[in-house]
């Protein structure tokens, strides 16, 4: 017996399927690149599928398919793809199909069906044609021969600026806060020591779960398609070699490249979690460990910087001798920071160190006043 839930179920299920293949037609024949707009009409064609599969579940139970209307969202979009062209609203689409890609799951009527692995093929699908047109071929070919563009080690040179940043400013303000509040210099070197500790060890920490989590969902994301590729190969293949269209191949040539990578399944899941996924199952992300040490270590090259001078000064001039340390520093993360940015040493120096003292000047000042009130 179907209840009303399973009806409304039903109704908003085939609604989004109609949604999606209006979406995607409006995608096609926006679309300049004619490989890529044949991709987007094949899309349309499966999810026109899927509503005729709603749609037979809707007469099973007795109810006949609403007359069908398209979403006002819908609509503004595919408006926008046509006035702006399919990459204005790729990012937005992508990220529906991102959500929407597991919706089928957990719905008893389509785990004997192909609804659910295609709808995940579909997003992978989408995510890597976005991926695509956000970096654009040729761009990224002219940038990588002129030289201009640091994407290659951005990431690293980032984070690296970024962890000693971190460090120094969160323990510079740490001992100000305690220089402040007029506690003698063993007190401030101990404070200053036990900040870099907790500090750099929070951000190994956080680093470390930030890395494995991914790694974990790739080795999830990897075992899922392992069964796809066993369980689904010529659904496999099919996407495949739409991936292969979407990056510029003709369709003959991507049906038989991809037919060929199928043709030995160790092959074929390389190949799809490399396209699909996006996923080199060799690093998956990279070593947790490695990451947790090396954000460690940023964290505290930079937090050291203002406790140094208290190991061998004391009173005002160990702090005059922290401040001018520490503004040393903060022009020098600055100047760095320009290699990311391209804006001036100067202006990025200056900027930095400006912000920093500022922040450093508040904790000086609050301890003082706690100091005082404490004494008091």
């Amino acid at each position: 017996m179907v209840d009303q839930a399973d009806i409304t179920r039903y109704l908003e299920n085939w609604q989004d399927e109609i949604e999606s293949a209006f979406l995607y037609r409006a995608l096609a024949k926006a679309e300049p690149q004619s490989a890529l707009a044949e991709v987007y009409r094949r899309l349309a064609i499966t999810e026109e599928t899927h509503a005729q599969f709603w749609e037979e579940k809707l007469r099973q139970v007795g109810r006949r398919p609403p007359r069908r209307r398209i979403g006002w969202r819908t609509r503004f979009l595919a408006l926008l793809a046509k006035r702006f062209g399919p990459q204005f609203v790729l990012p937005t689409i992508n990220a529906m199909e991102q959500v929407d890609s597991h919706s089928y799951d957990a719905q008893a009527d389509t785990h004997h069906t192909q609804l659910p692995v295609q709808e995940r093929s579909h997003a992978r699908l989408l995510e890597a044609i976005t991926s695509s047109s956000s970096t654009g071929l040729e761009g990224g070919t002219l940038a990588q021969i002129e030289g201009r563009h640091r994407t290659a080690g951005g990431n690293t040179l980032r984070a690296a600026v970024l962890g000693a940043n971190d460090g120094l400013l969160s323990n510079l303000s740490l001992v100000m806060g305690v220089a402040g509040a007029n506690i003698n210099g063993r007190s401030i070197l101990v404070t200053g020591f036990a900040g870099l500790l907790a500090g750099a060890c929070s951000m190994a920490l956080g680093e470390w779960l930030s890395v494995q989590s991914s790694r974990e969902l790739y080795e999830r994301q990897i075992r899922i398609e392992k069964r796809e590729v066993e369980e689904v190969p010529d659904e496999e293949e099919e996407e495949l070699a739409l991936i292969y269209e979407a990056k510029g191949l003709p369709a003959a040539q991507a049906r038989t490249l991809a037919a060929r990578m199928m043709s030995n399944q160790t092959t074929a899941l390389d190949t799809l979690t490399r396209e699909e996924l996006g996923i080199d199952p060799e690093e998956l992300g990279g070593s947790a460990w490695a990451a947790g040490a090396t954000s460690f270590f940023l964290f505290s090259l930079g937090a050291i910087v203002p406790v140094v001078p208290f190991t061998f000064l004391s009173g005002a001039i160990a702090v005059g001798v922290s401040l001018l340390l520490s503004g040393l520093a903060l022009f020098l993360i600055g100047a760095g920071i320009t290699l990311l940015t391209g804006r001036s040493v100067l202006y990025s120096g200056t900027r930095q160190v400006l912000f920093g003292l500022a922040a450093a000047g508040i904790t000086f000042g609050v301890g003082r006043l706690l100091g005082v009130s404490l004494s008091g």
